[in-house]
């Protein structure tokens, strides 16, 4: 589990970015800053060694963008920055064109992440962060982040994380997050996203598949500011795919909370599937989560269990799941879910997920699939 940060939004000065071209070879391009100008200048960096790449986010400011060409890139060290962008002029890291870019944290130090960012208005994009000892991607009281199309997978705990105070009008859009296992805590921390150990408002997750992680799909434990969690999927997650004879994965699909935070995240049109402990869950959190047109299938608790708090459920389906469909408590608002009275269950098209694994969509969106869907304009997750 990470710490909390104890981080407060700091002052500070952005440095004012002008280009000076060094020549460079055709592999790739890196252009040193200088100061100057009435304001950040856009400077694209493009790069093609992991020493180019270590040096071109070490050296980021407002306004630069970072290309990577193309491979597998092996850093030796935690790719981490302190720089701040602009609303205007993000700092941006992305995949050259439509290449394919693998970073890899399988030559780092034990305990370190792959990637680590403290500045606000970061754009990361199109970019897988595998491999890694520790945490995969960790964003630290980012404010206006921007990551959308990334793999964070196989890592040593959990893929992606926002953390700390600050950490403000972030999006998380179509993130692959899977297979992310802590051996060091036997699994009980390793999660596909973790917003963790923070506050802010207005960050947003859509679009994400978190799945066979060793820990639970989503966690949002000790956040105390509400998320919204909206066409994401988790499943798979809590098997013991490790042969850890201590394995302690949790394994819930969606974790709304918990560590005594009183907060109402806002979850719309998820779903959650063969996770080994619930679909979606509180985990203790009083605050009046709001859960509205969600779907579970086939875990092994409850599909949804809210049993403490003042969660509002309207127009989720729950079907299969071995610990019932709802486990309630007496403050939790219930309507239009299809174990309320007088509400139907309407058949799925399909229970076969292997449409779901599908690659995505070429602007990185949900793959098309007919699973779990009904065709209902008023029920369950329309899974896309």
């Amino acid at each position: 589990m990470l710490p909390s940060t104890g981080r407060h939004r700091r002052t500070r000065t952005l440095s004012i970015a002008a280009a000076v071209a060094c020549a460079a070879g055709a592999g790739g391009v890196y252009l040193g800053l200088s100061t100057g100008g009435a304001q950040a200048a856009s400077t694209t960096v493009t790069v093609s060694t992991t020493a180019q790449l270590e040096t071109a986010v070490r050296n980021a400011t407002a306004g630069t963008v970072i290309q990577v060409r193309g491979g597998t890139y092996y850093p030796a060290a935690t790719l981490k920055s302190t720089a701040d962008g602009t609303s205007s002029a993000p700092i941006t890291l992305r995949a050259y064109g439509g290449e394919t870019v693998r970073i890899d944290g399988s030559k780092l130090p034990d305990g370190s992440w792959l990637a680590g960012i403290y500045g606000d208005h970061w754009t990361v994009e199109n970019l897988a962060f595998v491999n890694s000892p520790a945490q995969g991607f960790v964003a630290t009281s980012s404010v206006g982040g921007v990551f959308r199309n990334l793999v964070t997978a196989d890592n040593g705990d959990s893929g992606f994380t926002l953390r700390g105070d600050g950490t403000t009008g972030n999006l998380v859009q179509n993130l692959d997050s899977h297979g992310n296992y802590d051996p060091a805590g036997h699994g009980q921390n390793a999660d596909g996203i973790a917003v963790k150990f923070g506050s802010g408002t207005g960050n947003r997750i859509t679009g994400a598949r978190l799945y066979n992680n060793s820990d639970d799909g989503l966690d949002l434990w000790q956040f105390s500011s509400p998320v919204t969690v909206e066409h994401s999927w988790a499943f798979g997650n809590g098997e013991n795919r490790w042969s850890d004879p201590a394995f302690e994965g949790n394994g819930n699909g969606f974790k709304l909370g918990g560590g005594g935070a009183s907060v109402a995240h806002v979850v719309n049109n998820n779903a959650a599937w063969d996770n080994t402990l619930h679909g979606f869950t509180e985990n203790s959190n009083t605050g009046a989560i709001a859960l509205n047109r969600n779907t579970t299938y086939a875990n092994a608790e409850s599909g949804f269990y809210f049993a403490t708090g003042k969660a509002r459920l309207g127009k989720n389906l729950a079907v299969g799941d071995k610990g019932g469909p709802a486990k309630l408590g007496s403050s939790t608002v219930s309507a239009g879910n299809n174990w309320d009275s007088g509400v139907a269950t309407p058949p799925f098209r399909s229970t076969d997920a292997t449409t779901a694994y599908a690659a995505r969509k070429a602007d990185g969106s949900l793959p098309a699939t007919t699973f779990l869907t009904t065709g209902s304009t008023t029920i369950g997750s329309t899974m896309n």
